[in-house]
């Protein structure tokens, strides 16, 4: 009687069997399960997890962080443009420091050719260092060019 039942639940689909080999099946009928030795298994439903509740729409113009700032929490002017004023001053310290190193790698870089070293007797030698020190050209300018863009963003 429950190889009936396994046929009847294998046609509703909350029946599968589990085949030697590890074989999933829900296509064969109970006769065929039991002449290969398969194994009924009930299906179960899937969990479902409720989504999350939409938050109530605020008025006005939503700010770009999760959490809305209360109006008492903005900043001032004044503060603003000594943050600013800090943050350029910052910036213009750190360029002036990395243009003092790209002028460093470029003095040694020579125009591609820096003087060779004791160990470099062999020619693949230099020239890995060379290409080396052009890259390490390459991304120094473009440090420079990142720190020129948020220097641009802050305006005056």
């Amino acid at each position: 009687m429950s190889a009936m039942a396994a046929g009847a639940g294998a046609q509703t689909g909350s029946v599968y069997y589990v085949c030697p080999g590890n074989i999933f099946t829900n296509t064969i009928s109970a006769k065929e399960a039991e002449t290969k030795g398969c194994k009924a298994r009930e299906a179960q439903q899937p969990t479902s997890v409720p989504a999350p509740k939409p938050r109530p729409a605020s008025t006005g113009t939503a700010a770009p962080s999760s959490a809305p700032r209360p109006a008492d929490s903005r900043i001032d002017s004044s503060e603003q443009k000594a943050r600013d004023t800090d943050a350029r001053r910052i910036l213009e310290a750190e360029l002036r420091k990395e243009e003092e190193k790209l002028e460093a790698l470029r003095r040694e870089y020579n125009n591609g050719e820096p003087e060779r070293k004791g160990e470099e007797r062999n020619s693949q030698k230099y020239a890995d260092r060379v290409a080396e020190m052009k890259a390490a050209i390459q991304r120094k300018e473009a440090d420079l060019a990142a720190i020129r863009r948020e220097m641009g963003k802050l305006g005056q």
